[in-house]
């Protein structure tokens, strides 16, 4: 991150901004977190409307991410593990609906409010997929100056599809490059991803060995 102002927007206003977006999500849609819960339960009563999971978040700390769930109890750790497409049985009827829409993702409107992610950043990894905390190297950590985000440079190209090493080279770029009207940017094209549905599914291997 360069310094003066974009310095300054990385490390104060951009996170102030989420915090407000956070809070200002839930007044709003409160309501649509009620139902959503509600019709999770009904279709599927085996298990919570929330599903919260361990992230690795900003200088390797480990915090809660909440999300709608979407597959049905303890799916983390059966089949197919974390890959997940359009034909995982795993998936529960209204979990397919939820993802195409994005719709599962709304909790982390929580997480903004309470400070834990940004808006835009990176997406944040599990504490053991692509890898262990200990096994980045000094180059892969750069992306974790930042808070992980909603969405991010990473997902509006290529979303699922990109490969982990490819990702964090593209989350270590929007660290050097972080800016108000990059936000802006990236915003935008994450709307057009979602009203598109692109690049929502794996593809193939996400962790790859490097040469």
């Amino acid at each position: 991150m360069k310094k003066g102002w974009k310095s300054f927007y990385a490390k104060h206003v951009k996170y102030t901004l989420s915090r407000i977006i956070g809070w200002t999500g839930i007044i709003l849609f409160w309501w649509l977190f009620l139902i959503i819960a509600v019709l999770i339960r009904l279709d599927d009563p085996s298990g919570p409307a929330l599903f919260i999971q361990d992230r690795v978040g900003q200088y390797g700390r480990v915090y809660k991410m909440y999300k709608f769930r979407t597959m049905k109890v303890g799916a983390e750790h059966t089949g197919t593990g974390v890959y997940s497409d359009d034909n995982d049985p795993r998936v529960t009827r209204l979990g397919r609906f939820l993802r195409a829409a994005s719709l599962d993702e709304l909790p982390q409107l929580i997480n903004l409010a309470k400070g834990d992610m940004a808006l835009i950043g990176f997406r944040s990894p599990l504490t053991y997929h692509p890898w262990p905390w200990s096994e980045y190297t000094k180059e892969q950590k750069k992306m974790f100056l930042l808070k992980p985000g909603i969405t991010g440079w990473a997902q509006v190209h290529g979303r699922r599809t990109v490969e982990w090493h490819d990702r964090i080279r593209m989350n270590n770029w929007y660290a050097d490059h972080v800016s108000f009207f990059l936000d802006i940017r990236i915003f935008f094209m994450t709307i057009f991803k979602v009203i598109e549905n692109k690049d929502n599914e794996n593809i193939g291997e996400t962790v790859k060995k490097e040469k």
